[in-house]
């Protein structure tokens, strides 16, 4: 599992590749989160060795870890193959969701990671909203999770501390998933939307928000340090634009894709 599409190019085609190590018939199964393209041109080049790949990126986050409850997003799968990677991801998760050709499992992760950080930001911002007019933090995240605004980030990974036993905010915003690899996989959310011509409004801005935080110290805090960055002002009004390169795009232009695929 590598965090990024670079080091991922770099582990199979580098200095100590590990193509010119595996033998016919392996299976090779990549849980890293990177760029489908990545993944799908390997596994092209895999193929021609007479090896199988697949790409089975996780979620689930930290506590799922620890319980064996992870989910796998598995792409690539052949028929006699199947059961083998069932049973070993099986291990260590509860779900094993098969996706279709390789490069389809890091398409899944990718909508859902942008789906939970659009879902974060919007819990932060309701919490922090409900706290201003006056009302009980747990509370406010009891009535909410009651209701039609319920999610995973408000009555799992609430981002107010206190309002949900056992969120992991006691370490103060440290370890698990960071913001830095949040910014990362909304960048792949950006470039899939670009070179499919998919538009993402919400998808942008929740990704300029996770860039700021980054930029104003906060990298290594987990996901759900939005407020804190709500609270001291350093995410108020951002503008579309361009994940990589910060260049401001009007919302109805369409974003330039910048692909890390040294197969591109």
């Amino acid at each position: 599992m590598l965090p990024t599409s670079i080091d991922a190019i770099e582990a199979y085609s580098g200095a100590n590749e590990i193509l010119k190590k595996v033998k016919k018939g392996s299976l090779l199964i990549d849980s890293s989160t990177v760029d489908p393209m990545v993944l799908n041109e390997l596994a092209k080049e895999v193929e021609k060795m007479g090896v199988v790949f697949m790409d089975a990126p996780v979620s689930g986050g930290v506590g799922a870890a620890w319980s064996g409850s992870l989910t796998f997003m598995v792409g690539g799968v052949k028929e006699e193959f199947a059961a083998a990677a069932q049973q070993l991801l099986g291990c260590v998760g509860s779900n094993v969701a098969c996706c279709g050709a390789a490069g389809t499992g890091q398409a899944a992760k990718i909508c859902n990671n942008l789906l939970l950080a659009i879902s974060m930001t919007g819990t932060a911002e309701a919490m922090h909203l409900g706290i201003r007019l006056g009302l009980d933090p747990k509370l406010l995240a009891k009535i909410l999770n009651m209701c039609s605004g319920q999610r995973w980030s408000s009555d799992t990974y609430n981002p107010v501390a206190g309002v949900v036993d056992g969120v992991p905010l006691a370490n103060h915003y440290q370890g698990g998933f960071g913001t830095t690899l949040m910014a990362k996989d909304l960048g792949l959310a950006q470039d899939s939307a670009a070179s499919m011509k998919s538009p993402i409004l919400l998808g942008s801005q929740a990704h300029q928000i996770y860039r700021m935080m980054c930029s104003k110290g906060y990298s290594k805090r987990l996901l759900i340090h939005v407020p804190v960055s709500m609270r001291q002002g350093d995410v108020l009004s951002l503008p579309f634009g361009c994940g990589h390169c910060w260049k401001p795009n009007s919302i109805l232009e369409p974003l330039t894709a910048h692909s890390t695929s040294k197969w591109a």
